[in-house]
């Protein structure tokens, strides 16, 4: 089977005899890894088309269950993303954490066109730069159907009146009413909760339904922006599985919760 396809080049690998193998967010076909005889040295057109955070077009040919590519062009490099050190670890963030999101050969346009217009717009950004990439983070979680409920309490479904927690493995708020603990069976395991002021909930609540590109110039402050942090990756772990992500230290910088920031009931 032969097939062209758009895509965002996720990892390059070398393997044998000069061979790479080149995982590919693409377009038509999801996640795919293609081995390529293409080489992946100098400035020309095929060789950037290999290279990590690229957007490219390239042409494939899937023989006895695996995918080759045969040739490949590059139709934009988001270059800028390397300028600076914390640009480019945050964008690094992104794109392992789509890698291992993403499920093999199964098509995601929504989040490839999500993708796609992150890295157009951090290419852009001169300052703040993990701000979107929360963005990023919440709006993808929520396409893979795990939006957290920032509404209702999901233990006792009213609307919290007074103070709320956020419920790593519950998937929202947790009300007060519902923090003791006689309130919380014993199931065995550790349950996650982050006390939440509104703050914190009302940028969640912002991020929903907005079109990505009204937060080019949104800025977070530092305490907001570390708690979604830890927030939006351990609720990713809990409920896509997706953790120990070798670019995790740098995105977060080393920081884990404290006994004051985090409880477990």
């Amino acid at each position: 089977m032969d097939a062209y396809t758009e895509g965002i080049v996720l990892r390059q690998t070398k393997t044998l005899n000069g061979r790479r193998m080149i995982t590919l967010f693409s377009r038509e076909y999801g996640k795919i890894g293609a081995g390529t005889s293409l080489a992946g040295g100098g400035k020309g057109r095929s060789a950037l088309a290999l290279r990590p955070f690229t957007y490219g077009s390239y042409a494939l040919r899937k023989s006895r269950g695996a995918w080759h590519m045969n040739s490949a062009e590059a139709l934009r490099g988001f270059y800028r993303i390397a300028e600076a050190p914390e640009k480019f670890a945050s964008c690094s963030y992104a794109l392992e954490f789509t890698e291992k999101l993403l499920p093999e050969e199964s098509p995601a346009p929504a989040l490839f066109a999500l993708a796609l217009e992150y890295f157009e717009m951090m290419e852009r950004r001169e300052k703040r730069f993990d701000t979107l990439t929360v963005l990023f983070l919440f709006r993808a979680i929520s396409l893979w159907g795990a939006a957290p409920e920032l509404e209702k309490c999901v233990r006792c479904g009213k609307v919290p009146r007074g103070g709320v927690s956020f419920g790593v493995r519950d998937g929202g708020l947790v009300c007060d009413a519902c923090m003791g603990a006689e309130n919380i069976p014993d199931t065995g395991k550790d349950r996650l909760l982050y006390p939440l002021d509104f703050d914190i909930l009302n940028v969640m609540r912002y991020f929903r339904g907005r079109p990505f590109q009204d937060f080019e110039r949104l800025a977070l402050d530092g305490p907001v922006l570390l708690a979604l942090k830890r927030i939006l990756r351990e609720h990713a772990a809990w409920h896509l599985g997706v953790s120990g992500l070798r670019s995790e230290e740098f995105f977060t910088g080393g920081l884990s919760p404290t006994r004051n920031e985090r409880h477990r009931v």
